[in-house]
């Protein structure tokens, strides 16, 4: 099987059985996302303890790009610091956008959605969660959009 279709039955997997598709009880981060091109929706929950994500979560609607990737996302970044998940946010944009990815950055089963790059209309759809993630981890307070 080549990885482009492992690639693309991984997007489909998460995309209809999204992980960590729940609200965090006890969040201490949280923002919702809006992509008014195609309207998807998402919420991001994160709980951080001494800098460090102990655990990830979303909830919305949107397509199964944006679902997949906010499943992936909430995957990869569990455990991690959050300077480390600034560093992984960078190279996951970097990467949909077609730009180089830092060697020190392991994108890993997040490399799923390096196709995106090739389709400038769902980078949107697929950063968003991104965005929203990024933002609530600096403590804004207006949802993020993608326009």
């Amino acid at each position: 099987m080549a990885l482009e279709d492992l690639y693309q039955q991984l997007i489909m997997d998460h995309g209809r059985r999204p992980r960590n598709f729940r609200a965090v009880e006890q969040a201490t981060h949280r923002l919702e996302g809006y992509n008014p091109l195609c309207g998807d929706r998402v919420t991001v929950y994160l709980k951080l303890d001494n800098g460090r994500v102990t655990d990830a979560a979303f909830q919305g609607t949107g397509c199964a790009i944006s679902t997949a990737s906010a499943s992936l996302m909430t995957e990869a970044i569990k455990g991690k610091t959050t300077d480390e998940v600034e560093k992984l946010f960078a190279a996951f944009h970097a990467m949909v956008t077609g730009q180089p990815v830092p060697p020190d950055v392991a994108l890993g089963k997040l490399s799923a959605l390096a196709g995106v790059a090739a389709y400038p209309v769902r980078v949107k759809c697929a950063t968003l969660p991104w965005h929203t993630m990024k933002g609530a981890l600096s403590g804004a307070r207006q949802p993020v959009s993608t326009e």
